[in-house]
This record gives C-alpha cells, sequence and structure tokens, in this order.
C-alpha cells in the first residue's frame, strides 16, 4: 500500500489553498461542463444529441487510456514465466551464461536454439548485454527515436549552466518557489509551493504532485507520464532539461514557466530558508 499511504501523507501535508487537489478537481471539472455546454452551442441542433453523446462517452472512458498498459504488463509477465524455464534449461546445456539472458533473445531466435542442439547464443547476448548496460548509463534519454534508432531531439538546448536552462514547455503557467531535488520518490516528500526535479516520472511519483507548485524534469516530452499528469493537476512543467538533477540543487529558488519552457534561477536559498 505505499502509493495509497504516500498520497494520503501528501493530502494530510496540503492545506486547504487554491492549490489544494480536492479544489483543483472541482474547478476542473466546472470548467469542463462550461466548455462542453459552450461546444454544444455552436453546433447546430440536429447534431447537437449526437454532439452530447460523443463528449460524455468521451468523458467517461478518457481514463481508460491507461488500460492498454496495464493489459501489456500482463502479457509480457506472462511471456516471461513461460521462457524463465526454457532459459534454465539453456543456462543448464552451457548454451546460454544464465537464465535471464533468453530474455536478449527474440522468440524466433530461441525457437532456432531450441531446434539446433549446437546453437549457441551467448555471444550474441553478451553484445546485447553490453549495448543494454551502456544504454541504461544514459543520463538524458532523447525525446524522439525514429524506427531505426536514430536520436532525433525535439528539446531546445541541451545544455543548462547555474543562471537557467530551457527544455520543453509542457504544461502553462509560471511557478516559482524552492527546488527540491528528488532522485527516488520512495520515501520522498514535497513541501507546498516547492518545485519538483526529478530525472524522470512514472505513476509511483504521483502522490509527490499533490503538493508541488510546479515540475522539472531532465527526461520526457510533452505526451510523457509527468506532463500529463502536471496538466491534469495544473502545475506547471518543463520537460527535457538537461542535467537538471545535477546543475539545480535544493533549496534554490527556481522559476519556471510551462509556455516557453524556461527555468530560471533567481538566487541560492539553503534548505533552512537562510541565504
Amino acid at each position: 500500500p505505499t502509493h495509497v499511504l504516500g498520497s494520503l501523507r501528501n493530502y494530510l501535508r496540503q492545506e486547504a489553498s487554491t492549490a489544494d487537489p480536492a479544489l483543483l478537481h472541482q474547478r476542473a471539472a466546472e470548467a469542463a461542463a462550461a466548455t462542453e455546454r459552450a461546444v454544444l452551442r455552436r453546433v447546430r441542433p440536429l447534431r447537437r444529441s449526437v454532439a452530447r453523446l460523443l463528449i460524455g462517452r468521451a468523458r467517461a472512458l478518457w481514463g481508460y487510456r491507461e488500460q492498454w498498459k496495464d493489459d501489456l504488463s500482463r502479457i509480457w509477465a506472462a511471456a516471461r514465466e513461460l521462457l524463465w524455464p526454457i532459459g534454465e534449461a539453456l543456462a543448464a546445456e552451457g548454451r546460454l551464461g544464465t537464465p535471464s539472458d533468453v530474455f536478449f533473445l527474440d522468440l524466433r531466435e530461441v525457437g532456432a536454439i531450441l531446434d539446433d542442439a549446437r546453437e549457441d547464443a551467448r555471444q550474441l547476448v553478451r553484445k546485447r548485454r553490453e549495448t543494454y548496460e551502456a544504454e541504461l548509463k544514459r543520463r538524458r534519454v532523447p525525446a524522439v527515436f525514429l524506427s531505426d534508432g536514430t536520436d532525433v531531439s525535439i528539446s531546445g538546448p541541451a545544455d543548462a549552466t547555474a543562471a537557467g536552462a530551457v527544455g520543453n514547455g509542457a504544461s502553462p503557467g509560471v511557478a516559482r518557489g524552492r527546488a527540491r531535488v528528488v532522485l527516488d520518490p520512495v520515501g520522498a516528500t514535497i513541501e507546498p509551493g516547492e518545485i519538483l526535479v526529478a530525472p524522470s516520472t512514472d505513476p509511483g511519483w504521483t502522490p509527490l504532485f499533490l503538493t508541488a507548485a510546479g515540475l522539472v524534469m531532465e527526461k520526457g516530452a510533452p505526451m510523457c507520464h509527468g506532463a500529463v499528469v502536471a496538466r491534469e493537476f495544473g502545475i506547471p512543467a518543463v520537460v527535457g532539461v538537461a542535467n537538471a538533477t545535477s546543475l539545480i540543487r535544493t533549496g534554490q529558488l527556481l522559476e519556471i514557466d510551462g509556455a516557453t519552457g524556461r527555468v530560471t534561477l533567481v538566487s541560492e536559498l539553503s534548505e533552512s530558508g537562510a541565504p
């Protein structure tokens, strides 16, 4: 229940204010209803009922956009359970170094090695593991990869300085607050009004968004997890800021612009608040 407890902990830390999550969601619901009414007024009467039905279905079902990720995770888990005994058998025969090496082969290659008792995939797996280990050391993941592996950058300048940096604006608005650099969400807390600075985020980070005034991420693009959640919570976000967690320190006063993607260091403060 770590995720749920983290959410509750941050809810309790959030005082009633304009940043209160419940108030934000209420205002968002009211704004959505007003937008729906405005749209329907512009639709001809004969089409209005159809438009109302489509809007209602979109609003009711949009949350299921994450369902396919859950289904895919379950499929991968089932595939791993089926492949693991094969990896154990091939490792026992000396044709793989370890059972987990089987996950560095595609299904066609696994079939080939099972059909030919003389087939040895250790050298192939070794090369792929080297590439895998190198990729894990990346400090910055490109926002876009072409299908042939080409790195295509859509962000602003890739470097940042002590005075500021430029990334991709992902959620509009301007926020000013102290930076809170977090590398791992487990056990981390964000004081109300602080700006979360992270390498990247996934659903495990969501409780921290409850109290954050803004978000700066090293990785990601406008449709990544952090950007989407920031827009849902109504906080400014800038993503794709290279080396942000190294160049920004906890306690520094930042100003971020989620429209232009600019991150500016206003001044440096210690964690206690002293200049």
